[in-house]
């Protein structure tokens, strides 16, 4: 730093000094005062914006195309997806449509909910969706079963059953009414889950109406749109609270039920839930560690406690600049106070490390604060002021959320800086620390304190080699733009939504676009179901049946053939069927069929369902309810079959109907109020590859660059990402090197102040490669931290080194060097504790700080001073 400089701060530095000592109480109070009125402004206004949407620069294009889509259909942006899965498509539907009931009977808590696959009109016109040849199979299917279920009509109870199985078993001169292999097998099965002790009810939809009934079997989505509250913490914890409650009371009402809630409003509360109990967590175990570490550097409670009192009034301070300056904080500015106490409590550290060093030598306590002041008071101003330009740097980019930490985070250095040099003298001052012991740190024999200095020119070639290297290997470098990676994936939301990615129907990260009207939706439908990367397209057009008036006649004969059985069909079971005696009688019908080896079924079904059954009634006799246990088997046997003949009697009234008959319900998630058309586009391949997903959506954009959707959303926002940090960090770099150049004037200092900084930069990059831990969205914000710490670090040891010439005194065993390794570890004790949460964002976070941490303190304190040309 030049002279006139260093001058013109010491001149500064030593009035404030002298103000300080003779007036230490008044600053204190008038300090701890303005604390206390910031703390209840901060109270007041602070809030918090946990909206990650307004993360990035609402003009980019994609920002534009997201919104210009939830804008058309509000009611399908920032959802949560239920997936609700059973043994039946029966058991999935029901339970299916009692959530979607219960959720939306919460209007205070929900927007809408609703069930795309399911509804009034699909169920009424189901048959039409299927193609001619499935709906003939299906036709004669149900033909065949007519004497079946005609004969069920009348004789709704097990027996009754039975008695038709036996009747087609064993007279060989009838027509059969159904196939009866596929029943006999499905009761057998049903009978041998009831032995085991794992009941489960027969589906009934399968067997008559092979699941045409339903557009997927055992999965449907519900689909809920929360109310949220982006001024809380957790946004959508009510409603998500709510789902919560539903979910587990449905599931407990049928144990082969299972609900899972996934969707980007669910990973997004599961990741602030995950952050604020990995953080916790972390915090108490950092805030040990930082104390023991503290301790072992100060040995002095007077001092930890100081350090502590200006760390907590420079957090205070911080965070009224916040509310000041923004007025909110974010899900990534709120991360200021990790990296203020990472930085400013370095401040505090050296200062205090000089101070007992001066008072160590026997220096007054005045003399002490005074030596301290002017030792490191101008490094800690350049300090502050390279640091702060990193973190300014930050703000004129396009990634919001990061650009409003800089702005708080470079207050909040000043702020920090300011504490300590006026606060920390005043607490020093009545607060005296007399007769400190010297510190002998056994750990740092001779050989150790002068390698820098004798193996300089080895250590040059070294840190060369390395550079070069580190340079190959960043060639490798990635950017993970899939939030999902960030996530626990042992949590319900990530595995559930992972695995909804392999789906092509129900993938998350299907895409959108919009058309001005019908005809173009279609064009556009139709050049994207060409490329290789989709699996089909869907327009409002598409809801229209095709061929009605062909399978309007199957339906109407149907009909006729099945109307009267199934309008007279009962809902309930009797509550006098003697199950048991069903049983032994149906028994005696197996045995004979198989005695007389009946050509209707299989040998060995038969032969394996009467063993079942004599199974069965053995254990039914033997236990201690054995009604209960004959009630249930027969309302596992036949409890849907009401269901489905009702789902099939809904489906027989279907009818021919336009685009224009289609209800609004189902038009309004496809045609906007404004007229826009929805189209979506599916994926065909499993989008969990990082490749695939970047393929679909290269070739979507190709047809339609406005189309969008969560992986649209994704790369997009990391080319910004990557955008902002690249122009932030070359700005900051020209910036502090500019500033360097003004304050040392010296090409020479300037450049060993930056060089060992760029060298950490390389290998802390370098190192990440090969331990396969890319930069994501989280990580990266560990990175104005670590270009605070380098810089600061170069800049001490670069002082000290120029400061001290004259002083016995070895530079690894100073003050400053102690300073730096105790601060370093303080930060790394803060982060390094992220590195085992289950949260992978916070995870790498504390894994790319570690590693940058111990590059930064190696470069500093040794590869700097064998570039400096020194000698010990």
């Amino acid at each position: 730093m030049s002279k006139q400089r260093a001058n013109f701060l010491d001149t500064i530095l030593h009035w404030c000094e002298r103000q300080i000592i003779r007036f230490p109480w008044t600053l204190l109070v008038v300090s701890f005062l303005l604390c206390g009125g910031v703390s209840y402004h901060v109270y007041n206004h602070l809030g918090i914006n946990t909206n990650t949407a307004e993360m990035l620069d609402p003009s980019l294009p994609f920002q534009q195309n997201q919104r210009r889509i939830d804008k058309a259909f509000p009611q399908d942006a920032a959802t949560l997806i239920l997936i609700v899965e059973a043994r039946t498509p029966e058991e999935t539907t029901l339970a299916a449509n009692k959530l979607q009931q219960q959720l939306g009977a919460k209007t205070d808590r929900f927007d809408s909910v609703y069930i795309p696959t399911d509804n009034d009109f699909f169920r009424q016109q189901a048959l039409l969706y299927l193609d001619q040849s499935d709906l003939d199979a299906l036709a004669k299917k149900l033909t065949d079963a007519q004497p079946f279920i005609g004969h069920l009509a009348q004789n709704y109870h097990l027996d009754g059953l039975f008695e038709i199985i036996g009747l087609a078993l064993n007279k060989r001169d009838e027509n059969l009414p159904m196939e009866l292999n596929p029943l006999l097998v499905a009761i057998d099965d049903n009978i041998n889950h009831q032995l085991t002790g794992k009941p489960q009810r027969l589906s009934w939809q399968s067997l008559l109406a092979e699941d045409k009934l339903n557009t997927d079997a055992n999965r449907t989505l519900v689909i809920a749109k929360p109310k949220l509250n982006f001024s809380e913490m957790l946004p959508a914890d009510a409603a998500q609270s709510s789902a919560r409650e539903a979910v587990k009371a449905i599931m407990a009402e049928n144990s082969s039920v299972k609900i899972r809630i996934t969707g980007e409003t669910a990973l997004e509360h599961e990741e602030l839930e995950s952050v604020t109990k990995g953080a916790e967590l972390a915090g108490i175990l950092s805030l040990v560690l930082v104390f023991v570490v503290q301790w072992i550097g100060l040995r002095s409670l007077k001092l930890l406690g100081i350090t502590y009192v200006v760390l907590l009034m420079g957090l205070i301070m911080t965070a009224g600049f916040a509310a000041i300056t923004v007025g909110h904080l974010n899900v990534i500015s709120i991360a200021f106070a990790s990296l203020y106490i990472g930085l400013g409590v370095d401040y505090a550290v050296h200062i205090c490390l000089y101070y007992r060093e001066r008072k160590v030598r026997g220096y007054t306590n005045d003399q002490a604060i005074h030596h301290s002041m002017k030792g490191v008071g101008s490094s800690l101003f350049l300090c502050a002021l390279t640091t702060a330009l990193g973190f300014v740097s930050f703000i004129p980019t396009d990634y919001a959320g990061v650009s409003e930490l800089g702005i708080i985070s470079g207050g909040g250095i000043f702020i920090g800086l300011i504490i300590s040099v006026t606060v920390l003298p005043a607490l020093l001052c009545v607060l005296p620390v007399n007769n400190p012991k010297p510190i002998h740190s056994a750990f740092a024999p001779k050989f150790i304190v002068t390698f820098p200095f004798h193996y300089s020119t080895a250590i040059r070639v070294v840190s060369i080699l390395l550079g070069i290297g580190a340079c190959l290997v960043l060639t490798k470098l990635s950017f993970d733009s899939n939030p999902v990676n960030l996530r626990d994936p042992n949590s319900e939301s990530v595995s559930s939504f992972k695995e909804l990615l392999k789906s092509k129907n129900d993938s998350p990260f299907a895409l959108i676009t919009l058309a001005d009207n019908l005809d173009e939706a279609k064009a556009v439908a139709a050049k994207m179901g060409q490329l290789s990367t989709v699996h089909e397209t869907i327009t409002l057009a598409d809801f229209v049946a095709k061929d009605q008036d062909e399978k309007l006649m199957t339906i109407e004969d149907l009909n006729l053939i099945l109307g009267n059985q199934l309008e007279n069909f009962g809902k309930t079971l009797p509550e006098n069927s003697n199950q048991r005696q069903a049983l032994v009688k149906f028994n005696g019908e197996l045995k004979k069929a198989i005695a007389e080896n009946s050509p209707n079924a299989p040998q060995a079904t038969l032969q394996q369902l009467q063993q079942h059954i004599e199974a069965f009634l053995k254990q039914a006799d033997s236990s201690a309810n054995p009604t209960a246990s004959y009630s249930q088997i027969e309302n596992n046997v036949l409890g849907l079959l009401p269901y489905t003949l009702q789902r099939l009697k809904t489906s027989l009234t279907a009818t021919d109907f336009g685009i224009n008959d289609i209800p609004d319900y189902i038009r309004s998630h496809w045609l906007s109020k404004n007229g826009l058309y929805k189209i979506l586009i599916t994926p065909k391949k499993d989008l969990n590859n990082p490749d695939f997903q970047r393929e679909f959506v290269a070739e979507v954009q190709k047809v339609d660059n406005k189309v969008s959707g969560l992986p649209v959303a994704n790369q997009a926002s990391g080319d910004a990402v990557v955008k902002a940090f690249i122009q932030a960090f070359g700005s900051a770099f020209v910036a502090i090197v500019l500033a360097l150049l003004v304050m040392y004037r010296s090409i020479k200092q300037t450049a060993l102040v930056i060089l060992p900084l760029v060298l950490a930069a390389l290998l802390t990059g370098a190192t990440n490669v090969l331990l396969n831990n890319p930069f994501n969205f989280a990580n990266i914000i560990a990175l104005p931290l670590l270009l605070g710490l380098g810089i600061d670090s170069s800049i001490l040891i670069m002082h000290r080194l120029h400061f001290n010439l004259n002083e016995n005194e070895s530079l690894l065993q100073s003050s400053t060097t102690r300073g730096i390794i105790f601060s370093s570890i303080t930060t790394l004790c803060s982060f390094s504790s992220l590195s085992f949460t289950a949260h992978q964002g916070m995870a790498s976070m504390g894994l790319l700080l570690s590693i940058g941490l111990f590059f930064t303190v190696i470069c500093s304190l040794i590869v700097l001073p064998a570039f400096s040309g020194k000698r010990v």
